[in-house]
């Protein structure tokens, strides 16, 4: 190939391309950053992250069992927390309710390993949790106990019953799979940095749901250092480069990162 075909060529691959409009790509919504991988407009972040979070009133998480409220994004640790405000806490009681996550999104976005499921109020007859006992296991020696009589909330279990109703601290495995009628629990809590609470009551836990995403290096990092962004063609989801050395910016679909 001839050394001015070669020059065509690369001249081609840096024309603007105008079907791309990245500078409707809003890097907040309702004061939390929205970074690689995500976005709310079309073409910014990844297609599978792209929109799973909706820039409306309280950024809202939406799944089949309702909408969670985004409270941060931690983009060193990969971790989105969101709350649950049907979701029962120490403070509050709410009605019997379930977690549901959509196939895609508990692949993509999972709660994160150190989240802890807490199935309240279950009965001492519950045939899945008396055959699988492994599913319940040891909270840093948190009790029953100890979580009925220290959150105002739940003591209204330990009003109804002569004993102590029964607890089972779970992963997201189990309410994957299960819902709480089927563990024959009535509510549920989450907690999660769970590491930090070995000696902490369970009025000071944290509650809410932590969920953790992964997205393979491709380069991103450096491009937002020298001043672009990532995102893709809508057409073909191919990953585009916008690298904003002018007032326009340049759009770059490549393989390879584009250096500054």
């Amino acid at each position: 190939m001839s050394p001015f075909a070669l020059l065509t060529i690369f001249m081609l691959t840096l024309l603007p391309l105008p079907a791309l409009t990245f500078s409707l790509c809003r890097t907040s919504c309702n004061n939390i950053p929205i970074n690689y991988p995500f976005g709310v407009d079309d073409g910014c972040g990844t297609p599978q992250y792209c929109k799973i979070l909706n820039c409306s009133t309280n950024l809202p998480f939406i799944t089949p069992s309702g909408t969670y409220k985004v409270q941060g994004i931690d983009y060193n640790k990969k971790t989105p927390t969101i709350y649950d405000p049907s979701m029962s806490t120490c403070s509050i009681l709410q009605p019997h309710h379930d977690f549901v996550m959509s196939e895609i999104k508990s692949v993509i976005i999972p709660p994160a390993p150190d989240i802890v499921f807490t199935l309240l109020n279950y009965s001492r007859d519950s045939s899945i949790l008396n055959h699988y006992r492994s599913l319940c296991f040891n909270f840093f020696g948190h009790s029953c106990d100890e979580l009925y009589g220290s959150c105002t909330s739940f003591r209204l279990f330990h009003l109804l019953s002569n004993n102590t109703p029964s607890c089972c601290f779970t992963g997201y495995d189990t309410v994957k799979y299960m819902s709480m009628n089927i563990l024959d629990c009535t509510h549920y809590t989450t907690v999660y940095n769970t590491d930090g609470l070995h000696s902490i009551a369970p009025l000071d836990w944290i509650y809410g749901i932590k969920l953790s995403y992964s997205v393979p290096d491709t380069g991103c990092d450096r491009c937002g250092r020298s001043g672009g962004t990532c995102g893709f063609d809508v057409e073909t989801e191919g990953m585009v480069y916008v690298l904003d050395e002018s007032s326009k910016g340049q759009s770059v679909i490549a393989d390879d990162m584009i250096q500054a």
